[in-house]
Parts: structure tokens; sequence; C-alpha cells
């Protein structure tokens, strides 16, 4: 994976093949598959690609249908499903070995005044005084997962805060909950949509963390087979994903194999800027894990 936010912004950056078609390049990984982040945000970079630089993106959706292979590139073919007055809309197939591995749509907006109103952003730690996620792997699983912490993900600095019943308070009404500081490591260029692509790529780091809260099982577990399934974002506000922004995690339900996460995104004054969520297969294992989903 990037261990910088240069190297992060390399990835971003796709090669034309055609008109509305891309090929997006692999990182260095121990990963068995490719990260869920990577595909999003290249599929994201080659959507912004098709639309006039001031139309900004409000809200994608997407599935993961196969996992990725790291050992090939991929391709991003780009549909321009419709291009109103105020709207556009893109459809975006990532594709490996001649098979869909990905499906996004994403909508875009030319800026305007409205009604205008947000959450406001829970009361926590700032991220000074929140642990780093590699002393937080360090202490569950020793220094040979800190390490690959460090060389997978040291593009990002993530910041632990809490969860359920650790560093938060215990919810009866909401017993799934996590909340991370998160920032690209780094500074990126003043183009927005850079911001929107890094961003996308860090919001599936943790959300299936967040729907194992209450059973006491780590995402990394042998016992357990997880990957995501479809992945959602709302850009509200605009943001820069290189300066701390609040990961504010819950997980209404879990039920047959699957994990539901929501999160709100709040930047370190206060503003909410986005909401995700996520559900994901975090289905338990008898014997060793298996690839195929």
């Amino acid at each position: 994976m990037p261990s910088s936010a240069k190297e992060l912004v390399d990835l971003l950056v796709l090669e034309d093949l055609d008109v509305d078609l891309y090929r997006g390049r692999q990182p260095q990984t121990e990963r068995q598959r490719v990260f869920g982040g990577q595909v999003a945000a290249q599929a994201v970079m080659a959507a912004v690609r098709s639309v006039d630089a001031e139309l900004m993106m409000h809200s994608l959706h997407s599935y993961f249908l196969r996992p990725g292979d790291h050992s090939v590139p991929i391709i991003y073919d780009v549909e321009r499903i419709r291009d109103g007055r105020s709207f556009s809309t893109r459809r975006v197939v990532a594709r490996q070995h001649g098979r869909p591995i990905y499906f996004l749509t994403a909508s875009f907006q030319r800026p305007e005044d409205g009604y205008d109103h947000a959450d406001r952003m829970p009361e926590v730690r700032p991220p000074e005084e929140s642990m780093r996620m590699p002393d937080v792997v360090r202490r569950l699983g020793g220094e040979a997962e800190a390490a690959r912490w460090d060389r997978e993900w040291s593009a990002l600095d993530a910041r632990y805060v809490g969860v359920s019943g650790k560093g938060m308070p215990e919810d009866p009404d909401h017993p799934a909950q996590a909340q991370l500081w998160i920032r690209v490591d780094g500074r990126l260029d003043d183009e927005p949509r850079t911001h929107l692509a890094a961003f996308t790529f860090a919001s599936d780091l943790t959300l299936l963390g967040a729907t194992l809260v209450p059973h006491g099982v780590s995402i990394t577990s042998p016992t357990l087979m997880p990957a995501s399934l479809d992945h959602s974002i709302w850009f509200h506000r605009p943001f820069r994903a290189d300066e701390w922004w609040l990961y504010d995690q819950v997980s209404p339900t879990a039920v047959g194999g699957r994990g539901l996460a929501t999160a709100r995104v709040f930047t370190q004054d206060g503003t909410l800027v986005a909401t995700v969520a996520q559900e994901g297969l975090i289905r338990r294992l008898d014997g060793p894990r298996r690839d195929r989903v």
C-alpha cells in the first residue's frame, strides 16, 4: 500500500487508454486482495475526469463484486449516464481478467445556495491526545502486527479515540460505536478532487471493525472472513483529507454474516462534511480463511 502522501497521490493518477477508459496501477502490498478503498478512490478519479471542473461529486454508491488481483492493473470504464443543467451522473465499472470487480455510480452537482443545517460534533479527545493506531495494534497483536500496519497504512495518520466501553461510554441504544481521527500523513495539493479520492481511499479502512465492537473480535482474526460488500459516501461540504477529520462510526446492526456501519465525518472545527455507509461480510469461520466470498 502507499507509504506516503506522495505515493497515495501517485496511486490516484490513472493512465489514459481511450475516451473514458483508464488503467490504474497497483501498489506494493502484502494483502491477499486489492484494498477496496483503493478501487473506490481510483474509480472516483476516473469519474471526475469526465465532468466539468466546476461540478462537484456529492454522492457515490458502489458494490464490490469480486476480490481484486493486486498482481495486474485495473481497467476503469466510465459511462456518461446523464448531463443536466444542475446534476450529472456517471457510472464506472472496474475490471480485471475481463470481469467486473467493482461498480460505482456517482452524482455531481453545480454549486448552489440553499437551506443549511447539520449535526453537532460529539465531544471527543483531540487527535493530539489520542493513541496512534500502530500503538493500538501493537497492544492487541504485538510488534509484528504493528510493523505490518506501518508498512501497509503509513500514508494515513490514524488516532484511536475509543470504542463502546473502551474510551467511549457504554450506550445500550447503540452497542457498537467507534471513533478515530484520520488524515493523510502529508500535504496534498489544493485540487478538491484529489481530496475526495484520498478521503474515499481512507473511508474503507475501519468501518467493518466498528461492526465487530460488541463481539470482541478483531478484523484481522483468523476466525473471521471480512469483505466490503457495498460502500456509499455523501459529500456535504468541502474539506481537506490531509487535515484532521473525526470518523464517528456506529453499527446499528449485524445479522446473517453481514454488518452495517455508518459514519459521520467532522472536521476539527466541528463541521459535518460527509456521511459514509457500508455493509460488509463478517462471516465466522470454523476452519481456515478462504478468499472466495
